[in-house]
């Protein structure tokens, strides 16, 4: 197991009636700036629950956050927060709003003239306003982590920041706030979770047993439970386990002391950025290819990952190898997930745009070996069609 030190100051609370809670959680006389996406709180009673818990205190409003947070978005919330005085942020919705309050708490308190520099040239964020989350979409986990991606239109370029001062104080986690979730976002975050997972687990073997049954435990729950949500998403029990896997996918425990890759999300974020594709179908695009590419270097954790998540003990290392991704693929599809570009109708054109785009870039080194090159991104995606 490799040196490590783990941090996580997210306080959790977890389960029905939770968001009652909030007033405990804020301090009195903050001036709070409530962020939130298209306005479903606003039909599934979630943002009355919000109210009724602040009764009394100040609050002020920003809405219209989108799925893959635009900068120029942000940086409107951005004004209000310092025009009004803002100093404390909370985040109601699922990890795109979350992710575009963590930039809006670091940009409002961003001593530069460009807060997109935080993102594009790793500026360092010295100061962020505090803030906590709500959680309505179980998916990205960044209701229990630093970390953030921005969207910017104005160039099509979609980037991450993070910042251990952009950690949510607290994580308000009720089920019951996802019980109004269309389908297709359920399958988004579980295929999302499960990507994350993935990401920190099929590298190579670091001598860290319990990490990689803590991933396996996760992988196996959500490949469980995923299937259920689809037949009845206003099941309880089924939202609960996969709000938590979700949570536990990318908060951090199970990264701690084994490399980790992150190269499909690398990629799959130009495809976003591209063609306004889901997020978790970008993965489900890439994924696949990219486990395939890289086979022979993640031979035996993609056997292990075959062998304890799918059952696959029979044939060659290839053969056995090729039946982790194909189960791995088969899963996707099951949830109305579509897996090749084709799907979405990208082709050729797009491979070249992101391959001049990362050599412009520099980009290089990707992958828990940094050995993916541009050429290699070239392959993974021409394997993608």
């Amino acid at each position: 197991m490799n040196n490590f030190t783990f941090y996580n100051p997210v306080k959790i609370l977890f389960g029905k009636g939770q968001i009652s809670a909030l007033a405990k959680e804020i301090p009195a006389g903050a001036r709070i700036l409530i962020t939130y996406g298209g306005g479903s709180i606003k039909k599934n009673g979630v943002y009355d629950q919000v109210l009724a818990a602040l009764q009394g205190r100040t609050v002020l409003e920003f809405g219209g956050i989108e799925p893959n947070p635009h900068y120029e978005t942000l940086m409107q919330a951005v004004a209000l927060a310092r025009k009004e005085e803002v100093d404390f942020i909370l985040a109601v919705g699922g990890g795109s709003v979350i992710d575009g309050t963590k930039f809006i708490a670091a940009a409002a308190l961003y001593a530069g003239d460009e807060p997109w520099d935080m993102l594009s040239k790793r500026a360092p964020i010295k100061q962020a306003l505090p803030f906590g989350a709500v959680l309505t979409l179980p998916a990205t986990g960044s209701e229990m982590n630093s970390g953030a991606v921005v969207t910017r239109l104005a160039t099509k370029e979609k980037l991450a920041f993070g910042s251990p001062l952009c950690f949510p104080r607290f994580s308000v986690l009720d089920p019951e706030t996802t019980f109004t979730l269309p389908l297709r976002q359920v399958s988004n975050g579980v295929v999302d979770a499960f990507t994350h997972v993935l990401e920190q687990y099929l590298t190579y073997p670091a001598d860290a047993p319990l990490q990689d049954r803590m991933a396996e435990a996760v992988l196996l729950t959500l490949k469980e439970e995923g299937p259920k949500a689809l037949q009845n998403p206003q099941d309880y029990t089924v939202m609960a386990n996969i709000m938590w896997c979700a949570t536990m996918a990318l908060n951090g425990v199970i990264r701690v002391g084994v490399p980790t890759d992150w190269a499909t999300h690398y990629i799959a974020h130009e495809l976003t950025a591209l063609h306004g594709i889901d997020h978790a179908r970008t993965l489900a695009i890439v994924l696949p290819s990219l486990l395939r590419h890289k086979r022979a270097t993640k031979r035996e954790k993609l056997l292990q990952y075959g062998e304890r998540v799918w059952g696959i003990q029979q044939g060659s290392e290839e053969e056995r190898i090729e039946a982790a991704v194909q189960a791995t693929v088969a899963f996707f599809e099951s949830l109305d997930i579509r897996t090749k570009l084709s799907d979405y109708e990208v082709g050729e054109d797009t491979i070249q745009l992101i391959v001049k785009r990362f050599e412009e870039r520099g980009v290089k080194d990707l992958g828990e070996r940094a050995d993916i090159q541009v050429e290699d991104v070239q392959k993974i995606l021409e394997m993608s069609l």
